[in-house]
């Protein structure tokens, strides 16, 4: 399931993750190392510099049975938003 840019803007984050200067694997091991922290259902916005993980944390979630609902483009960063299942 993906969600509409307008609405990823609005979505309530449980955590935020400031990976933002890392490379790869670094944003996925963020994610992985802060995933605990978030109740089932919540969600988690991870914030990234390196445009692989673009593929690699939908990937991951797939992998980890989490729902990615989607990436928001700021200015010089991504946004990327999954539910915690």
């Amino acid at each position: 399931m993906s969600v509409s840019i307008e609405d990823l803007k609005d979505v309530a984050v449980d955590q935020i993750v400031d990976a933002r200067g890392t490379s790869c694997p670094g944003p996925i091991l963020a994610a992985k190392k802060n995933i605990g922290l978030v109740p089932a259902g919540g969600v988690m916005e991870v914030m990234a510099t390196d445009s692989g993980t673009l593929k690699d944390l939908p990937a991951w979630c797939k992998k980890m049975g989490h729902e990615f609902l989607g990436v928001l483009e700021e200015p010089g960063y991504l946004r990327l938003f999954l539910k915690k299942v």
